[in-house]
């Protein structure tokens, strides 16, 4: 990969690498909104690889993939950055999802199925499911959590400073526990898929092949399992 000089061959490292840029973006947009576009975040990746070949000269005792992998990743997160990942409106459907679905769990005493939830959403299984592909991208946590404008703090139960630092709060043992526990609780198939995206780092169509089903199936049952995850944390 290096030239005579012992410089970096730019054009074999983009060549090299660029499956390296792709199974980043493709394990990136499980996590990101249906209105983005993978190959916004491929290009942004290829020119973080990029960046990374003209910088790498000047370092010493690293291997070039992690520091590549850095790079890609933050050229990904900046092109994020300039966009609204999830707009209020979807934010607002994600909400009464996840209202939907702590109502039928307290009076079911079993977390709901899919049908069910749309009834009580009164919209059609196929709208519901469009609905879950639409709000794909929603986080467990959003930064409104820390400062809610409604009648309850997602965090109010875990009884923290006001003044706590975001991360701290996320690495509480208590947080961790309750997440676990939510986690356990889900139904199996979705606790396997999140198992196999946050463990084992697998992209969507990698956890579609196994469960035998499409990538935007595996996309509404992501986005499904963190709006019960949600559910389940907030008071």
């Amino acid at each position: 990969m290096y030239t005579i000089n012992g410089t970096i061959d730019k054009e074999q490292c983009l060549r090299e690498y660029a499956p390296l840029v792709k199974r980043i973006a493709h394990q990136m947009m499980t996590k990101l909104p249906y209105s983005v576009e993978i190959d916004d975040i491929i290009q942004a990746g290829m020119i973080g690889l990029l960046d990374a070949a003209t910088r790498f000269d000047d370092l010493h005792g690293a291997q070039f993939e992690t520091y590549a992998t850095q790079r890609i990743r933050g050229a990904m997160l900046d092109e994020l950055r300039q966009a609204d990942w999830l707009p209020r409106s979807l934010r607002r459907d994600m909400r009464r999802i996840e209202a939907a679905i702590s109502q039928l769990q307290q009076k079911l005493g079993r977390p709901p199925n899919e049908t069910e939830i749309a009834k009580a959403l009164d919209v059609s299984l196929t709208d519901y499911q469009q609905l879950l592909q639409e709000t794909r991208g929603a986080q467990l946590i959003y930064y409104e959590d820390f400062n809610d404008d409604g009648d309850h703090d997602f965090f109010e139960r875990f009884a923290f400073d006001s003044d706590a630092d975001p991360l701290d709060i996320l690495q509480d043992e208590r947080f961790k526990a309750e997440l676990s526990h939510a986690i356990e609780g889900l139904p199996e198939r979705e606790r396997m898929l999140m198992g196999m995206i946050y463990e084992q780092e697998m992209n969507l169509r990698e956890v579609g092949d196994v469960f035998g089903v499409s990538e935007s199936r595996i996309s509404q049952l992501h986005t499904q399992a963190v709006a019960r995850l949600r559910a389940k944390l907030s008071p």
